[in-house]
């Protein structure tokens, strides 16, 4: 059954976005945008992104994951390695990362490569989290076939008891992330479709900043 949402249609007007405004530094620019949108309230999670992968099996993939860190070596997640994204990340390893904050009428689209953080880091992430978070990770195979909803809790319910008064360990196969920008496009909604585009590209090591046709 068709349906038509030609009438879903809004104006932009919260903001306005130019070259002379922005910083040299995309990651500066960054900052100053999470910042603004979180404290202009509305997001319930403004650090989650989509991350856009290729497949083994040559599809692209977006799936909704969290920021946990950010600096100037680029973005950070956590995740299971031989999840789906993980295998993909290892086949492939140019990958996107979007955000839309619609509190501001904004969005920005990074493109990069990622590799694997360091063991260290990844354990120490994976410690900070909540003990029910850790215990989460470690139950789960991701991205694989379960048998039933039940399995799982019972699963969870065998680990909760077997680290009840011990510290549990990171898995092997879990860890961190870091994506390295080489593209940061910024996105400002504007009124008539007439939107602000400001597209950073790191060329020999500078960031080169040009407008681009809404």
């Amino acid at each position: 059954m068709a349906e038509k949402l030609h009438d879903y249609r809004k104006s932009y007007e919260k903001g306005t976005l130019s070259q002379a405004s922005v910083d040299e530094n995309p990651m500066q620019q960054f900052r100053s945008w999470f910042f603004e949108v979180k404290e202009n309230g509305g997001i319930d999670e403004v650090n989650a992104m989509t991350i856009s992968t290729i497949g083994t099996d040559g599809y692209p993939k977006g799936r909704v994951v969290l920021l946990k860190k950010y600096d100037e070596n680029g973005f950070y997640f956590y995740t299971n390695y031989n999840s789906e994204k993980g295998k993909s990340i290892a086949n492939n390893n140019k990958v996107s990362l979007s955000f839309f904050w619609p509190n501001m009428e904004r969005q920005i689209i990074i493109k990069g490569t990622v590799e694997k953080t360091s063991e260290a880091d990844s354990t120490n992430y994976f410690h900070s989290r909540p003990k029910g978070s850790q215990l989460g990770a470690a139950v789960s195979h991701q991205s694989t076939v379960v048998e039933s909803r039940e399995v799982l809790e019972k699963n969870l319910e065998d680990l909760e008891e077997k680290y009840e008064n011990k510290e549990v360990p990171k898995p092997d196969d879990w860890g961190g992330f870091l994506v390295r920008p080489i593209s940061i496009e910024f996105w400002q909604g504007r009124p008539n479709r007439l939107h602000d585009r400001i597209r950073y590209t790191l060329n020999n090591n500078d960031w080169i900043i040009e407008r681009l046709a809404p």
